[in-house]
């Protein structure tokens, strides 16, 4: 049973920055690839940015830069630095990862969401 939480969503003001966490927790061996997704008012579910256990980093599109995705493996957190937020930045954020819940066997999971406003 595996378990992930996404927490530091809220409203921003335009050009500000957010964190994003999430967190991982319940019965399972380690934590393989964890990404964050994002789905606007009327758009399709994304890939925002997706990080290996082993630290290899793949952004979606022109957030490279603006947006950094890094995680801590001892307490299976990972993060979404968000910077110069814009509007079209709006969505639920979502957390995704790949677990090991047991040998050589990976599933995948979800987070509920945090919702991410940016807004003057």
């Amino acid at each position: 049973q595996v378990q992930l939480v996404e927490s530091g969503g809220g409203l921003v003001q335009p050009g500000r920055s957010l964190t994003l966490s999430c967190a991982a927790s319940g019965s399972f061996f380690s934590v393989n690839d964890m990404s964050w997704y994002r789905q606007a008012p009327g758009k399709e579910r994304e890939l925002v940015a997706r990080i290996t256990s082993g630290g290899a980093k793949v952004y979606a599109g022109d957030l490279r830069g603006r947006f950094t995705i890094a995680r801590d493996n001892a307490k299976n957190i990972v993060y979404l630095q968000m910077n110069s937020l814009k509007p079209e930045d709006t969505a639920v954020y979502y957390c995704n990862a790949g677990v090991f819940v047991k040998t050589y066997y990976t599933m995948d999971y979800w987070g509920k969401g945090t919702q991410v406003t940016v807004s003057s």
